[in-house]
């Protein structure tokens, strides 16, 4: 290929110019074109395409949620992911959830500033999240909540968070995550559970005599699970953290002791963090490959951009553009052995 300057340069076979042309055109035209600009937007436009293939596979889509997205107001674009099967598995941080349940418990967030006098914030029991306010006494309503829901199970047996997380959201509203995944029966893991006011929740209630056990390990045998006994899975990670190891892993272990299908077939991160730093949230899907967790051929797009941005961009688009999805995956968790196979939609 001659880089020379004034010769076309021609990529995957044919010849695409940058420019894309002012007109009328809803979301997902914009978001599909804008696949031909360079830079982010580019890479945002390829983004889409690359999960609209998904939706047409027999895939078990996998979301990794990191970051503070539900309180910075993203809740019911996942809720919208989930109850119309546009993932089918979400890995998130307790944060997120926790947030989420306080939506459902008509605890509101609310836009405030990051200019603010904090220690003014502190007096009048307001928490701030970048420039979004909450009032801690009104979390700490939903801390009671947890330990409240805690104190109902039995203390006997061990539990996985999907197993607390599906319990939790029922009668939850389906705009909330936690609601739509109960309605939806798509399976919720919170790999670092204690991290996040659920810990704070579960703690309360073992002060008060009530303990039960959250295996985490479990945990991570139910999620590779439904990786081996997929027929392909694709990944997408909105930031990175423990949500997005968590997933990845799952093809380390099926590697050495499992079903191994040679790394997820499918790869999309929406991401702030840059690869030179060397953490993973940041690592590229390249990188991946070495490990064997994201295949060698596999169609792989991070977008380098705020996640507030572009993730209401690409949700809107899928949801604008009507596409319809071959089948999903269906769980069978009433035995000890995972059964899973895929319904048409």
């Amino acid at each position: 290929m001659d880089h020379g300057h004034g010769h076309n340069f021609i990529c995957n076979g044919e010849r695409t110019r940058t420019t894309i042309p002012m007109k009328d055109r809803g979301v997902a035209d914009l978001v599909r074109d804008m696949g031909r600009m360079g830079f982010q937007g580019g890479q945002l436009g390829t983004s889409l395409q690359v999960w609209e293939r998904m939706l047409d596979e027999d895939v078990t889509i996998f979301l990794g949620l990191a970051g503070a997205m539900v309180p910075a107001g993203l809740g019911e674009f996942i809720a919208y992911l989930l109850r119309e099967r546009k993932v089918d598995c979400l890995v998130s941080t307790g944060a997120n959830l926790f947030h989420d349940l306080c939506e459902g418990l008509g605890i509101v967030h609310y836009r405030g500033s990051a200019c603010v006098d904090d220690i003014s914030l502190n007096e009048q029991k307001i928490d701030r999240i970048y420039d979004v306010f909450v009032s801690e006494i009104e979390l700490h309503k939903a801390d009671t909540h947890i330990s409240n829901f805690v104190k109902g199970l039995n203390e006997s047996r061990r539990y996985s968070s999907r197993e607390l997380m599906y319990r939790v959201g029922e009668g939850l509203p389906d705009t909330t995550i936690l609601g739509a995944a109960h309605e939806s029966g798509v399976p919720i893991f919170v790999p670092a559970i204690a991290d996040s006011s659920w810990g704070i929740g579960m703690v309360m209630a073992y002060r008060e005599g009530h303990s039960i056990m959250v295996d985490q390990i479990k945990d991570v045998h139910e999620i590779t699970r439904i990786v081996e006994k997929s027929k392909k899975t694709g990944v997408i990670y909105i930031g990175g953290g423990v949500p997005k190891n968590f997933i990845q892993q799952t093809e380390v272990i099926a590697e050495l002791i499992g079903e191994y299908s040679g790394g997820h077939s499918y790869a999309l991160q929406y991401t702030t963090d840059a690869p030179h730093w060397g953490g993973l949230s940041g690592c590229t899907f390249e990188e991946a490959v070495s490990w064997g967790k994201v295949a060698r051929e596999a169609s792989k797009v991070q977008v380098f951009s705020d996640a507030t941005i572009t993730v209401p961009l690409v949700v809107q688009a899928l949801k604008a553009s009507g596409k319809k999805r071959k089948s999903h995956p269906v769980y069978d968790w009433s035995d000890a052995e995972l059964k899973l196979r895929y319904v048409q939609t």
